[in-house]
């Protein structure tokens, strides 16, 4: 399009030149009358001519334009001028409008490459920034599989550790079972020897004059008194593994040792045979005649188990066995389940006897519950319901209590009829765990009103985020841990 425009231009000029350089007829007046710019001067002509000859001055023209030369005649090439004059002024107006519209095109066209540019830039910094978020998003990548790789060791190396547990727990438990056999056999040994020493002195006494032997040596008592010499022999009277039990070869040795320091006497008494044990509870203990409190070996009549408990024969007539005590907080009562179920703690100390134990002893009579408390200030008070027992391991030792009298206020027989429940074992009614509240074991409903296996806390009112002292709600409130709180049961056949 532009060469076809200065084509045109070139053409159009030159058909100016050429107009330009045309004669024109004079018009001026001076001319027509014979006026001072035109002169006629005389012009020589050759001979034979005759006239007078004459010289035109026209006035000087300033070309602007190229000079061309024209053959055809002036009136045709005038008029021909004209009207291309025209074709081309009209031309030269379409093309000086073409060239405004290529202007404005050539500027619209600017405006739109700079966008363009501008947009080429910022693709590039998009770029940019898509390839380094693509290249953080695949080292992420990498890193998380990594990750998922260790943690998928680890989780291997648990499961390892925890099948190693279960393997030693089943072993211990095995070990357990042997020792608590080994055990019996000591124990009925033991029995047999007293039996044997008791028919052997009877038999002694016929040849009292002849031999001058010893008197009859007292039976063998399952008994350890409280004033052991030191810690040591405590410690040493401890089973590995479980303090609620007690090693009778320990007792039969000190008895023995007892034996073979006494002299001889001069006489020889009546012999009164007394069973060395074991009891079925405390009260057989006592009317046994061992009156002084103590630990002592029984063995329920519904089972072929034996048990160390603690015997309380200070309390009202006696016979108590304490099946729990909390005294100074020694002892951390926050358990698992097995814990509770096979007992806890320091027999001659703060320990809880173990439901199952608890469940083979209220199931073979007909036994109460007296519960004695003493807050910080040397106050005592007691709470007894004339009917105890708890229901077997499958019915999660379910409450059963019966009615109640004492000083302290009845906050024990809003648990009745519930189930035991533990961190790992909720059987309480409350939509959470109770026991993690209450911080202990107990026969939570929604939670307590009672809570003798929580925290003991020492000056009675505490500050917790939850009521998880050792409380009884009728007595102190909840808000107030006890100093000192003794469970104890004992056949019904004891009156007060």
């Amino acid at each position: 399009m532009m060469l076809k425009f200065i084509t045109s231009l070139l053409v159009l000029a030159s058909f100016a030149a050429a107009e330009a350089a045309s004669p024109k007829p004079s018009t001026s007046p001076h001319a027509k009358r014979g006026g001072p710019s035109q002169r006629a001067k005389p012009s020589p002509e050759g001979p034979g001519t005759s006239g007078c000859t004459y010289t035109f001055i026209v006035p000087q023209q300033h070309l602007t334009g190229p000079i061309c030369l024209n053959t055809r005649s002036p009136v045709s090439h005038n008029s021909i001028n004209q009207s291309e004059l025209q074709v081309m002024h009209q031309e030269m107006r379409e093309q000086q409008q073409q060239i405004e519209d290529l202007r404005q095109m050539v500027e619209v066209d600017g405006s739109v490459l700079n966008e363009v540019k501008i947009l080429r830039k910022e693709n590039h910094n998009m770029n940019s920034r898509v390839s380094q978020l693509y290249t953080q998003l695949l080292h992420e990548i990498i890193q998380k599989k990594d990750n998922s790789l260790e943690f998928s060791q680890l989780e291997n190396k648990v499961l390892n550790v925890t099948a190693q547990v279960l393997r030693l727990s089943s072993k211990y438990k095995e070990l357990e079972r042997k020792y608590t056999a080994l055990s019996l056999i000591l124990n009925n040994q033991s029995h047999t020897l007293s039996e044997l020493e008791q028919l052997c002195t009877v038999h002694c006494l016929g040849h009292q004059q002849q031999l001058k032997q010893a008197p009859g040596e007292p039976p063998l008592v399952a008994v350890i008194p409280n004033s052991l010499n030191s810690s040591n022999n405590r410690s040493k009277s401890l089973v590995s593994g479980n303090e609620i039990l007690k090693d009778q070869v320990y007792s039969m040795a000190q008895d023995r040792l007892k034996r073979t320091e006494q002299p001889p006497p001069t006489t020889i008494p009546m012999v009164t045979t007394k069973t060395a044990g074991p009891w079925k509870d405390c009260l057989q203990a006592l009317e046994d005649g061992h009156q002084s409190n103590g630990i002592y070996l029984i063995k329920p009549t519904t089972i072929s188990r034996l048990m160390q408990v603690w015997c309380e024969h200070e309390e009202g007539p006696g016979g108590w066995t304490v099946i729990q005590r909390r005294q100074d907080g020694s002892v951390n009562f926050f358990r698992s389940w097995e814990s509770y179920k096979q007992g806890f703690g320091n027999i001659d100390g703060e320990y809880w006897l173990g439901l199952e134990n608890i469940y083979w002893l209220t199931n073979q009579d007909n036994y109460k519950l007296r519960i004695l408390m003493d807050d910080w200030q040397g106050r005592r008070v007691f709470a007894e319901y004339d009917d105890f027992r708890v229901e077997a391991e499958g019915d999660f030792y379910r409450l059963r209590l019966g009615h109640y009298h004492g000083n302290a206020g009845d906050s024990f027989s809003w648990h009745n009829g519930k189930q035991f429940t533990t961190l790992d074992r909720d059987r309480d009614l409350y939509s959470g765990n109770c026991a993690h509240y209450q911080k202990g074991g107990w026969w939570y409903y929604t939670c307590a009103h009672s809570n003798l296996n929580g925290v003991w806390y020492k000056g009675g009112h505490y500050r917790s985020k939850y009521q998880d002292g050792v409380y009884w709600a009728e007595f102190r409130g909840g808000a107030y841990s006890l100093k000192r709180v003794v469970m104890m049961i004992c056949p019904n056949q004891i009156l007060l």
